[in-house]
């Protein structure tokens, strides 16, 4: 579980945990809520290049499709298999399974400049 509390958001609704030079990215509980029930998700694919505030991937609900934006810049190590297969995991758990990618940051710094949790929920109103 990443809670929360550690992690760090944009206010695009995405969110990161860092572990490392790793930064696992996801969307906020309030984004899932607003997007509605996941029935497909666009991954990027291991080994791509994104650039913090840049379209990584798309989640599609059964409202709309969604724009998901890189928190930090880096190399996409890792994708969430069980979210490819189970969309649904990102509306169960947001900061849990339904994680999206792993990133290996190439400028570690980008992190500072995202809101905490107290800051992210201030921007919800």
């Amino acid at each position: 579980m990443y809670e929360q509390e550690k992690c760090k958001f944009l206010k695009t609704h995405e969110w990161v945990f860092v572990e490392g030079d790793v930064a696992v990215t996801g969307i906020s509980d309030h984004a899932q809520h607003e997007i509605s029930d996941v029935v497909f998700i666009e991954l990027p694919k291991a080994g791509a290049q994104v650039q913090a505030g840049k379209q990584s991937c798309v989640i599609e609900s059964v409202k709309s499709a969604s724009d998901v934006y890189a928190p930090v810049s880096g190399e996409v190590v890792e994708v969430n298999a069980a979210v490819a297969a189970d969309p649904s995991l990102i509306n169960k758990e947001p900061h849990g399974n339904g994680w999206l990618y792993k990133i290996k940051m190439s400028a570690p710094k980008e992190v500072a400049g995202l809101m905490n949790y107290e800051d992210y929920k201030k921007t919800l109103h």
